[in-house]
C-alpha cells in the first residue's frame, strides 16, 4: 500500500485521467475526494471506489467552490496530504483567431486560475501540517504544441511554469510540487483536440507518438502514483512526460 491512509483531493475526477488516478490511489490505500463540476459523475466514481471516497461538486474556476471543496475534505478526513490539479478544458481544434474571447477565458479559468485557487486554499493547510504533495496535470501541448490548439497549448505552458515556480517556493515547507505531461489520450477531450473524430484523424495523432498508441488513464495513474508517493521524496519541480516519446 504505497499511499496508505493518505488523503488525496483530485479535481476533475469524475471521468478520464482523474477517474483513473482516483481509482489507482484508492487501490493503494488512499482516501480520495472526487471533485468534479458534474456531481453525478463524481458520485458514480465514488460509488465504484466505495467507503474510502467522497464525492464533492464544484467549479475549480470559482473561489467559493474551491474553498468549499477543502472545507468538506477537512470536515470528512481532517487533512489534505495530496492535491491533484487534473480538471481541464480546451477549445475545438481551429485557427487561433477563430477562438472566441469566451472560450479563451474559460480555458484559462479552468486550466490556470484553478491552480491559483487550489494553492490559495490548499497550501496554507499543507504548511500548517508541515507536509504535502501537489501534482499538476499539464500536457505535452505545453512543450510541443500542435497547430489549431494555440490557447490550450499556452494554458498548459503556464501550468508547467507554475509547477516549477511553486516547487521552489514551497520546498522549505516540505511541500513537493510536480507535474505530468500526458500525450493525447482516450478521454472526452480527444474529439476537441482532433477537431473531428475520424479514423484518419486518430491515425494522424497516433503517428506522432513513437510508442504507437494514445495514452490511457492507467498510464497517468501509474505516473501520478509514483510522484505522489514517499518513493519520490527527492523529486520536486519535475514535469514528467508520459507521452510514448512524443516530445523527444
Amino acid at each position: 500500500m504505497r499511499l496508505k491512509n493518505k488523503i488525496a483531493v483530485i479535481t476533475g475526477a469524475g471521468s478520464g485521467f482523474g477517474k483513473g488516478i482516483a481509482i489507482r490511489f484508492a487501490e493503494e490505500g488512499a482516501k480520495v475526494v472526487i471533485a468534479d463540476i458534474n456531481l453525478v459523475s463524481a458520485e458514480k466514481v465514488a460509488a465504484e471506489i466505495g467507503k474510502n471516497a467522497l464525492a464533492v461538486a464544484g467549479d475549480v474556476s470559482q473561489d467559493g467552490d474551491v474553498s468549499s471543496m477543502f472545507e468538506r475534505t477537512l470536515k470528512h478526513y481532517g487533512r489534505v496530504d495530496i492535491l491533484i490539479n487534473n480538471a481541464g478544458t480546451t477549445h475545438r481544434n481551429k485557427p487561433m483567431t477563430e477562438v472566441t474571447e469566451e472560450e479563451f477565458e474559460q480555458i484559462f479559468a479552468v486550466n490556470v486560475k484553478s491552480v491559483f485557487l487550489t494553492a490559495k486554499h490548499g497550501v496554507p493547510l499543507m504548511k500548517k501540517q508541515g507536509h504535502g504533495v501537489i501534482l499538476n496535470v499539464a500536457s505535452t501541448a505545453g512543450l510541443r504544441p500542435r497547430p489549431g490548439l494555440v490557447w490550450y497549448n499556452t494554458s498548459k505552458g503556464a501550468m508547467i511554469t507554475a509547477t516549477k515556480a511553486m516547487a521552489i517556493e514551497l520546498a522549505t515547507f516540505k511541500i513537493r510540487v510536480n507535474a505530468i505531461n500526458p500525450v493525447a489520450g482516450e478521454t472526452g477531450m480527444l474529439p476537441l483536440f482532433m477537431g473531428e473524430d475520424t479514423p484518419e484523424k486518430r491515425a494522424q495523432f497516433v503517428s506522432s507518438i513513437p510508442w504507437g498508441r494514445l495514452s490511457q488513464p492507467e498510464d497517468m495513474a501509474n505516473a501520478a502514483l509514483f510522484l505522489c508517493s514517499d518513493e519520490a521524496d527527492m523529486v520536486t519541480g519535475t514535469c514528467m512526460e508520459v507521452d510514448g516519446g512524443r516530445c523527444i
